[in-house]
């Protein structure tokens, strides 16, 4: 059973005179604000108002959708994404309607882990309104925060270039969601791999070891027919072995927070994730 429902992380809604909590098998009443009541279940509401409430947003943005709207949004973001990799938003689409049980198991690994469950406790968001870039620019060349901060200004990317989550039907596991998506460029970062195609295929394939979401299963095996034949060479024989050793010896990204990290020194936190040495492959063109 989702650890979501052993621990309760529930989100609540305000409607008239009556609060209510969301939880992952329906919505509950729980009390009135005029006087506190024992939860049953012969106290719940009407099936029409149970309804109503269901089509309500879990969080900022979120969209419900009915299991045809998810499955068209899905194979159409698939299309979208497989003829042009750098379409975010059709690759955010199809992460967040075919992520759901890999999102699950995200975040039950999350829970398991000491660092990990101080995250989902304090969900930190990676953002230039969250963090001081420049201050990160001011630290020693050795540590992490520097190299990461060098990471974003080599490549001329942000943080706030993240897609808001939209379609996951779960205010816990659409921050897991949110987290995977705004940690993807420190993953780039501290495995040294550049945001060509060739850099992003081969972190899709650690991410999909370590992860499992579909998103990025489907971006390491389909995003290899866009590489050129000389990028290819380099995919199978260097970067494809490496990644794949990576992506299973490495200890999970998703249980680290990076936000107290950035004093420590670099290479120190790539020996402690375990990270084996990654192939030098430069920025070489490698998009068809």
């Amino acid at each position: 059973m989702l650890r979501l429902n052993i621990i309760q992380q529930l989100t609540k809604i305000s409607l008239g005179n009556t609060i209510y909590r969301r939880c992952f098998f329906g919505t509950q009443r729980l009390y009135s604000n005029d006087q506190q009541q024992q939860y049953d279940e012969s106290d719940i509401s009407s099936k029409k108002d149970d309804d109503n409430i269901d089509q309500l947003p879990l969080y900022d943005g979120h969209i419900l959708l009915s299991p045809i709207q998810r499955t068209l949004l899905s194979v159409g973001s698939a299309l979208a994404a497989l003829n042009d990799p750098y379409r975010d938003d059709a690759v955010a689409t199809f992460g967040e309607t075919t992520g759901y049980y890999a999102l699950r198991q995200m975040y039950a690994e999350m829970l398991k882990n000491p660092e990990g469950q101080r995250v989902i406790r304090d969900q930190p968001r990676i953002h230039s309104t969250t963090i001081d870039l420049e201050a990160l620019g001011q630290l020693p060349p050795n540590t992490f925060g520097y190299n990461y901060y060098d990471f974003l200004r080599v490549n001329k990317i942000t943080p706030d270039s993240r897609k808001q989550v939209r379609f996951v039907d779960d205010p816990e596991l659409a921050y897991v969601c949110q987290r995977y998506r705004e940690v993807h460029d420190i993953v780039h970062c501290i495995l040294s791999m550049p945001t060509n195609m060739l850099g992003e295929v081969l972190v899709k394939w650690v991410e999909a070891i370590q992860t499992g979401l579909p998103l990025c299963w489907f971006g390491g095996l389909f995003g290899a027919i866009k590489l050129n034949p000389k990028a290819r060479q380099i995919y199978l024989n260097q970067g494809l072995p490496w990644a794949l050793q990576c992506g299973h010896q490495a200890k999970k990204f998703m249980c680290i927070y990076y936000e107290e990290r950035f004093e420590q020194d670099f290479e120190d936190l790539r020996k402690e994730l375990n990270i084996p040495k990654p192939p030098k492959i430069g920025k070489i063109r490698s998009h068809v």
